[in-house]
Formats: structure tokens, sequence, C-alpha cells
């Protein structure tokens, strides 16, 4: 996520590339690998795989071990031996956009592309045009589901499970036990049977239960309401391994209506394998490594986490469903894949870029005012999203705005720039400096209160609430922006930085002694020329890169309780801003706690790294910073 420096294998540290400087790949990564062990054999071959023969223990230690090779741009790491587990584990698969691209193949962007297009160049339906269409059509008669008799996932079946032979990750210090981090759950609606596939942490409990974690606007969610509104359990078949295309179809935002398991089967340029699964009309899919099988019964809710999850913060304890798991599929020589999630970036970061450039053409066909989209992994994604619009009338943008705050998954962003000139969205300092230029915050800044809101994300008053804000920088500018400061601030303002022209960061001493510092800032005319500010505990530090910015200012406020501004008047009950507008980005008391590695797990890992990696293979990065500039 840092733009201004370049990763290992030669793409910008980013993660994101451009049709001038695409990551270089082999041929073989032109099609998607079947399953987990062909993925792996493709590592290997791109010396893209590092195998780790010491005994690393799942809970702690393999997650800062791995935190410290993704932070220095580091390969994946196969762990051959975790201690007290039957199963050697695998993490780190995603953590380039090499090795995003070693897993998809290039395949899939041509063909989801080329769908896009199809209502330009295939209509009218002429024999001509739809004869140029041929491979294209080709292509999608290969998309679909081919039901087989078995599979290698049902190799061994065991019909009393022991979980504690898993290598299931314990990720952070305060976390609630192990997880499966990379979960591929599947469910079927208990009327119509369509197939969800949904990445749901699962928590794994002592007693053989496995928590789902079901978020509001999940399509299993929906799946367990149905079923529990006609009082019958859910089968749930939670899948670990088998094709990498399953994970990007999981976490895909596609619609309701869309089966996961059919861009599976795209991105595989070939039908997904299903097989049949013991008492239960919900498949297997087949090529997997693991399946934890069980149902849901309805109203069965009990507490999950804490998690440190991937705004980079725990996520606290909250009542979850989970079943108990009383049926393991597995290979007989099965491989656990897992991630770790925490400060940007991590692995879900790649994944989730790559997925934004796959689905933008057909986003694009869905909203058609809609030019160009992109939301900001270094927030988490929900926290920020950047729109290029339609602007034929006057406040067009805003029918683009509310479209897009209504499709999906993009229904949990929180704050949105929108703006009807070109810009690079997804260099966000040049999209901020544009939007400052053109917003008239008196007529451009709309904050929703009491919506929804990610579970995730705790800025809210409660859980799964809060509130959005869209900001418009429409047509030319109408301000130049400083780009200097040179005023004399009062307390309680402390240093002072220079984000971006039009942008500051301004030190305040914590929230917890001084609550009204955001107040006091936005009425000094120290501060009346600089339309942004963003009150923050470490100056320095939120200003030092764009990554930094994004992640302290976008993951710590809820528009609704945390945006101020000179003076706020309604008008017409609109509410009008007068800038500056002042974003209050500091820790709250009741936000929670910062992820940062346990000391003792961190000396363990420093201590043994040449065990892991002899002969000084694989770099050590700094996983409390990740890849946040100090």
């Amino acid at each position: 996520m840092m733009p201004d420096e370049m990763a290992a294998d030669g793409a910008p540290a980013s993660g994101r590339t451009t049709a001038a400087h695409p990551v270089p790949f082999s041929p073989m990564s032109h099609t998607a690998p079947i399953d987990l062990p062909a993925f792996l054999d493709r590592l290997r071959a791109e010396g893209e795989l590092v195998e780790v023969e010491a005994e690393v223990d799942p809970r702690l230690e393999m997650a800062e071990v791995h935190r410290r090779v993704i932070a220095a741009n580091g390969p994946a790491i196969l762990f051959k031996r975790p201690k007290g587990a039957a199963f050697p584990a695998v993490t780190n698969l995603f953590g380039t956009a090499r090795r995003v691209r070693l897993a998809f193949g290039d395949r899939p962007e041509d063909v989801v592309a080329r769908v896009a297009r199809l209502p330009e160049e295939a209509l009218p339906p002429t024999p001509g045009n739809l004869w140029k269409q041929r491979s294209l059509f080709a292509a999608l008669a290969k998309v679909g589901l081919k039901r087989g008799r078995g599979g290698p996932v049902t190799e061994v079946i065991e019909t009393k499970p022991d979980l504690s032979r898993l290598p299931a990750l314990t990720t952070w210090k305060r976390d609630g036990g192990p997880f499966v981090t990379l979960p591929l759950v599947l469910t079927a609606h208990p009327e119509s049977e369509g197939l969800n596939l949904g990445m749901y942490r699962a928590q794994v409990f002592g007693d053989g239960g496995v928590g789902m974690h079901a978020q509001i606007g999940k399509g299993g969610g929906f799946h367990l309401a149905e079923a529990e509104r006609l009082g019958q359990s859910l089968p749930v078949h939670i899948h670990v391994g088998g094709p990498p295309a399953l994970v990007l179809a999981a976490i895909a935002p596609l619609p309701e209506n869309v089966p996961e398991v059919l861009l599976a089967s795209l991105v595989l340029g070939k039908r997904l394998d299903l097989c049949p699964a013991q008492g239960t009309s919900l498949p297997l899919v087949a090529r997997s490594e693991f399946v934890l099988a069980g149902q849901i019964q309805p109203g069965a809710r009990r507490p999950e986490g804490p998690f440190g999850d991937h705004y980079g913060y725990y996520s606290e304890t909250h009542d979850y469903p989970w079943f108990q798991c009383d049926r393991l599929y597995r290979r007989k020589n099965a491989i656990w894949p897992a991630t770790v999630v925490g400060k940007p970036r991590q692995e879900d970061f790649f994944i989730g870029d790559y997925l934004q450039d796959l689905l933008l053409p057909l986003a694009k066909v869905a909203m058609p005012g809609v030019l160009d989209l992109w939301s900001y992994g270094e927030t988490g994604y929900h926290a920020l999203a950047g729109a290029v619009v339609r602007e034929r009338y006057r406040r067009e943008a805003m029918v683009s705005a509310f479209r897009i705050l209504g499709e999906g998954q993009l229904s949990l962003t929180k704050f949105l720039l929108a703006t009807d000139r070109a810009v690079n969205l997804r260099d966000f300092k040049a999209t901020l400096v544009h939007i400052l230029e053109r917003a008239d915050f008196r007529t451009d800044l709309f904050v929703l209160s009491n919506l929804s809101m990610d579970s995730l994300d705790y800025a809210g008053p409660k859980i799964n609430e809060g509130s959005k804000g869209v900001l418009l920088g429409l047509g030319d500018p109408i301000r130049n922006l400083p780009t200097e400061f040179v005023g004399s601030p009062a307390k309680p303002a402390g240093a002072v930085a220079v984000f971006a022209p039009g942008a500051l960061c301004v030190e305040c001493p914590s929230h917890a002694s001084e609550p009204n510092a955001a107040a006091a800032i936005a009425a000094d005319p120290a501060f009346a020329d600089w339309p942004l500010v963003v009150v923050v505990d470490n100056a320095a530090q939120a200003s030092h890169s764009p990554m930094n910015f994004l992640w302290t200012t976008f993951t710590r406020f809820d528009p609704a309780r945390d945006l101020y501004a000179k003076s706020i008047d309604l008008v017409h009950h609109h509410t009008a801003f007068t800038p500056p507008i002042v974003i209050d980005s500091r820790m709250k008391p009741d936000y929670p706690e910062e992820l940062f590695c346990d000391p003792d797990t961190a000396a363990t890992v420093e201590r043994r790294w040449s065990e892991y990696f002899p002969g000084g293979r694989v770099e050590m990065g700094d996983s409390d910073r990740a890849h946040l500039t100090s």
C-alpha cells in the first residue's frame, strides 16, 4: 500500500498494476490451478514458496512469522511441522500481486471484460455479431457445476473428528481461540437450494463446536434467517483449501442471486467439481483439502471472539451462530491453508485489489452512471471509496452515489468521494486534492445518520450501526489549496503536519483528556484556509504516507459523531458546513484495542528466525508496523 516503494518482486508495493506495467509472470500462470497442491507446485516452480522444517506453534508463533514475512514482501510459507497438529499448514499464499496472478491466472479479466462489452458488441444479435463472439460463448459454456460421485476430499471421512488436530491459527494474544481464517462456507437456501459461498471466519471451540461469523448483508446469514423462520436447521460445509478460485469467489461482492460458485468456475475455466456428502443434499467441493460439516440448529448462538481483524483492531466478543462438527472430510495428505489479518497491508489487500479490477467492467454495466470506482484497502475497503461519475445535469452525481451505497456489499461503504472529472482514483492523494479543490461544503457534503454499518467497524454508536458520508467534488476548481502551514494555532493543537495540499494532520491530546479538541480546532482561525483538518494522536505518523493517512483517518471515525466544521447551519433541512471540515480520528476510549504482537511471541520469533529460515533465506520485517511507516 505504499506507492513510493517497490516490492521485492518488482511490482509496485501497493500491489496494483497498470496496463503499461503489468506484473511479470510465466506462461504457466495463464490458467488457474485446479486445487491447492497444483497451486503449491506452481509457487515452488516460480520460487514463491519457502518450506519451514522447524516445529512452529499455531498458537501465536506461526502468525507472527507470517506477519514478519509479509511485511518484507516475502514468499508463501509451508509450515511442515505445526506443533500439536497432524497436518502441515501454508500461509501467505496471496501476499503479493504476483502470487495473486499465479493463483487466478489472466483469463478471468479477459472473459469478464468481454462479457461487459457484449451489450455493445453483440447487439443487435445479427449472425455476424454473434459469430464474432463465438470464442466468448465457448468459454461461457464451460461455466457451471459438475456433480460426480466422489473426489479427493472424501478420501478420509472422520465421523468423530478431533478438531484439535487441525493447525487452526490463534493469531493475536487476545483472540478467543483458534480460528479457521480461510473458511469457504457453503450453504443452500432452505427452499430454493440455491448455493451461497462466503468467507465467514470460524472459531474452533474446544468441544468440537465451530462458529460462523456471518455478518449482516451476507448470503449465508440470509440462508440461516430463512431456515430459522421455517424452524429448520441449516446444513453448513466449511471448506478449507481447494481451487484458489474459491477464495476469490467467496469474497466477491456479487449480486445476491448470483451463485459465487459460478465465478469460481469462470476463473478455473472449467466446471467446478462437486460430490455428495453423507446425510445431506448440500454438496462438497470435490478438490478441497478439508470440509468441516454440521448443521446450525434454529437459534443456536454462542459467544465468539475476540479476534484481531483486518481493520487493524480487535473485534470484540458477540453472539454468533455455531454448529457441532459431526463430520470431517479430508484428503489423505491434506494441507491446511490459513491467513492472518491485521494492519495493512495483508493478503486480503492484494486479493481485494485484484477483485476490484476484475469486476469493475461489470459494475459499470450495472451502474451506467459510474465511470470508475475504487475502494481503499488501506481502510479495510468498506470505510472509504472513490468514484468518477456522470454529471449530465446538475446534481446527477448523487444519483450514482445513492446507487453505489445501495449496491450489494458496496452498501457497507462508510464514506464516498465522488467527482465528475477524470482522476486516478488509485492515487488517493491526487484524488483527495482533486475533491478538495472542487467541493462546496455548504452543498456537497452529506452526512446520513442511523444506518447499518459493517459489523467489524466499531466507530459507530453500537455494533452494526453507524453513519455514512458523501463528499462531491464536481466541475472546475473553486479554490486554490494551501501547501504550507504558517499559522500559529492555539491549544489544544500540538504538532501540525501537511499531508497534501489542502489537508492537514493536527496532533492533539488524547480524546479521553480533551474530548472537545476537534471543535476547538474547527473554530481556530489558524486553520481557516485549510478545507480539511484531521485531528490525530500522532501527526508525523498519520501524514507520513497515503497508507498511514487512510488507515488512521478512516478506520477511526463515524461521520455523524466525528465530523466538525467552523459553522454548521440547517438550510432547507440540509446541513451546510463551513470549512475547515475537521475529522476527529483519535483513538476513542470505547474503541477496540489496536493490534500489536505480544512481547513474548515477538521475542520467540526473533530468537528462532534462523531456525525457520536457515542461511538468511527470508527477510524479517516489522510486523507491528506492517506497512505503516513511522
